[in-house]
């Protein structure tokens, strides 16, 4: 087990081994370890005050801004509260001067009354409590030793939790799944309990101790859980539910939100009445010592827990799971299951999950009832861009925290004061955001040039008032000997190597410019000046060679082309872009295309780092190349597009896949496709578009890729059978 040592994050201590429940599927109590026979029943002032201490150093050591502990049994409550006050007051001293301390407990609830509730309030304890659902299903499992229903005393606690005082102490309920159970007569029962989350978690069982399944079903625990997410989904999700909202998250590309499920490395550890620390407790199930790590509070940090080969391989994301679910296309989101529940005797824990068929029918399941994006066109794509922009800016705004002084403070004013369709323009622009960015990362290096990066915004207030007609006078550095107005032109003012800070005064049909050696005046913005240069166009299209964050291609730009060049360039391109649109209709990812800027080498299209819409060219591309190169860019320029508003893949390059290309990692296969089947029926190549088919076959098993990812599959295959059809035609 290689790999960087990863903290604990959260603790479970164990208060109190005894129970006052007799629960028949409880794995504490009923499995295979039996350890707890040899534990003290409460856990000792000792044990508290080491265990408080090894937190506190862990934290300090790893820098963590936060920790959780879990208090936890048996049952907790048994404890009694003065023995709860010394383990939170202990816990709170010694965490909080270094981090976030978050304390949680989970009882059955049977004891729980105001003066616990009270003691919680005072250090901000959250309550989980387990509940099975109404009184038929909860006494199913849940009484007292002597057969008594233990149903009213955990309603009981749920209406003291549900009092306005105690309301913000609620973690919400936990119930474990039983066939027997009607799956919607449990939500509802619930549901009308009204909790802050619901979790549902199917009972530990191990390929040794399989789990009940009556009935003909081969996925009876998926078609259970099913019946409760179509009917919360009905009732319009009004709970959280945290292993729905963890599928979820999962098929569009974000975290897993629980233990049971996802890649995400584990990062418990339990700390017993006795002070000795082991793995996670459900462990316990799979066989005895199983969760055991030789461990103490009183010999051992947490490090050393951290370090045990068991944890090491609880912590090793999809390199952790079996090869069977390392092939599965849901393991992204199942990521193999509840560790304990993969155990085998004979292989360990190197095996997909005994409840296998019902995660993979689970995940399919919520992935069907999950209706496909709606992918947006160009103009929304430009919204989301200038969204994204102005977001940024207000993050510059903030993190100059008055760093800027007077010359900042007057160019926000007068962009706060511009503020509307013009500025809207300027923020668009696709190389607005290669200047956003080398802002913030100036300011967040403490870099001295991170100032006068982020006061270049005047020069976009300036082009913003420009347009709007906006009659203002806005101070503009100008460098180089240019003054530079974004996606308007730019005036040269000086020699090269010469620089100041201009006044641009707008007026209602142009703007004057004084500076140190003058002043000019520009009548007309839109048109070519003695000194002022504007950008060229092409087949509706921006030929930017003048913005200074245009150099975001990897590949070298070319200086601004002279008037006679650009003119030539842009009637080429006008010619190629004519040509796509009597071949393609429309030439695909056109919309999301807006500006192209000149390369001074290459062989092909290049999509910028930052920004939508923008695309390099090499120039000295031939006639019969360019459409070719233009229909490439505009599918790489939409695809780059799209991922800035969907997650269409996660983990990318976690898996090769053998295609016609090479052995490519989701995000090239998935470029590849996108931009291949567009380009083969373009070009009428047979075996283009039957190479596009085979990776189009790979991508639809493809377990990186999100709901999102799948549609975009399913719409290029689309747009392969048309071809496809057309072909045999």
């Amino acid at each position: 087990m290689t790999g960087p040592l990863v903290p604990f994050r959260e603790i479970v201590l164990k208060v109190h081994s005894r129970c006052d429940l007799a629960c028949d599927h409880c794995y504490v109590y009923e499995a295979a370890d039996q350890s707890w026979r040899g534990r003290p029943r409460a856990v000792s002032d000792d044990v508290i005050r080491r265990t408080a201490g090894r937190l506190a150093e862990h934290a300090e050591k790893h820098r963590l801004t936060s920790v959780s502990v879990i208090l936890h049994g048996g049952e907790p409550l048994l404890a009694g509260p003065e023995r709860l006050r010394r383990v939170c007051a202990e816990l709170t001293a010694a965490v909080t001067p270094v981090a976030g301390l978050d304390l949680r407990i989970h009882t059955n609830g049977v004891l729980l009354s105001p003066r616990h509730l009270d003691l919680f309030a005072e250090f901000g304890v959250k309550v989980g409590l387990s509940l099975d659902g109404d009184r038929a299903a909860n006494d199913r499992h849940r009484r007292f030793a002597d057969g008594r229903t233990s149903h009213p005393q955990v309603l009981a606690a749920v209406a003291l939790l549900q009092q306005p005082r105690y309301r913000r102490l609620f973690a919400g309920l936990l119930c474990t799944i039983d066939l027997a159970n009607d799956p919607v007569a449990v939500h509802d029962a619930l549901v009308a309990l009204d909790p802050p989350r619901i979790d549902y978690l199917l009972p530990h069982a191990t390929w040794e101790t399989p789990p009940a399944r009556p009935g003909a079903s081969a996925a009876p625990y998926a078609d259970w859980l099913l019946a409760v997410f179509d009917r919360w989904d009905a009732q319009g999700r009004t709970v959280p539910v945290r292993l729905f909202d963890s599928v979820l998250s999962t098929l569009h590309g974000g975290p897993s939100l629980t233990e049971s499920l996802g890649l995400a490395p584990a990062d418990i550890v339990v700390v017993e009445t006795d002070g000795s620390l082991e793995q996670v407790d459900s462990l316990k199930s799979a066989y005895e010592g199983a969760a055991a790590t030789g461990f103490s509070v009183f010999r051992d940090d947490f490090d050393a827990v951290a370090a045990h080969p068991g944890v090491r391989a609880r912590r090793r994301g999809l390199a952790g799971v079996s090869a069977e679910c390392r092939r599965c296309p849901v393991v992204r989101s199942c990521g193999g299951g509840h560790y304990t529940h993969r155990y085998r005797a004979e292989a360990g824990f190197d095996n997909p999950s005994v409840y296998c068929p019902d995660l993979l029918a689970l995940v399919r399941g919520i992935e069907d009832r999950t209706p496909p994006p709606r992918f947006p066109g160009g103009p929304q794509l430009a919204l989301s861009a200038l969204e994204l922009n102005r977001a940024l800016l207000a993050r510059l705004h903030t993190g100059l925290g008055g760093r800027g002084g007077t010359e900042w403070a007057r160019i926000w004013e007068l962009t706060t004061a511009v503020d509307g369709p013009g500025l809207d323009t300027v923020l668009a622009h696709p190389y607005a955001r290669g200047w956003l960015l080398a802002a913030l990362e100036a300011l967040r290096a403490g870099h001295p040039s991170a100032v006068a990066r982020a006061c270049r915004l005047a020069a976009y207030t300036a082009a913003a008032a420009v347009r709007d007609g906006a009659e203002l006078t806005i101070p503009v550095r100008w460098s180089d000997g240019r003054l530079h107005l974004p996606t308007l032109g730019e005036l040269c003012l000086s020699g090269p190597g010469t620089g100041g800070v201009a006044e641009v005064a707008v007026a209602r049909h142009g703007f004057r410019v004084r500076y140190a050696d003058g002043e000019r005046h520009i009548a007309r913005p839109a048109a070519p000046a003695p000194g002022w240069r504007v950008p060229g166009r092409a087949g509706g299209l921006v030929l930017d060679d003048l913005d200074p964050y245009r150099d975001c291609f990897g590949s070298p730009v070319l200086p601004p082309l002279g008037a006679r060049e650009a003119g030539a360039w842009g009637r080429r391109v006008a010619r190629a872009r004519a040509h796509l649109a009597q071949t393609l209709a429309p030439p695909a990812g056109a919309d999301v295309l807006t500006t192209l800027t000149p390369l001074a080498g290459g062989t092909g299209p290049v999509v910028g780092r930052h920004g939508c819409g923008a695309l390099g060219l090499p120039v000295g591309l031939r006639e019969d190349s360019l459409a070719r190169a233009l229909l490439r860019g505009a599918r790489r320029a939409a695809l780059r597009a799209l991922l800035d508003v969907e997650d269409l893949y996660d983990m990318d390059g976690q898996w090769r896949h053998p295609t016609p290309w090479g052995r490519l990692p989701v995000s090239r296969l998935l470029a590849g496709a996108y931009e291949g089947v567009a380009v083969a029926v373009y070009d009428g190549d047979g075996r283009g578009l039957a190479a596009v088919g085979s990776a189009l076959h790979v991508l639809e098993g493809a377990p990186e890729l999100t709901v999102a990812g799948k549609q975009l599959v399913h719409t290029v295959r689309e747009e392969w059978r048309q071809a496809s059809r057309g072909r045999a035609r």
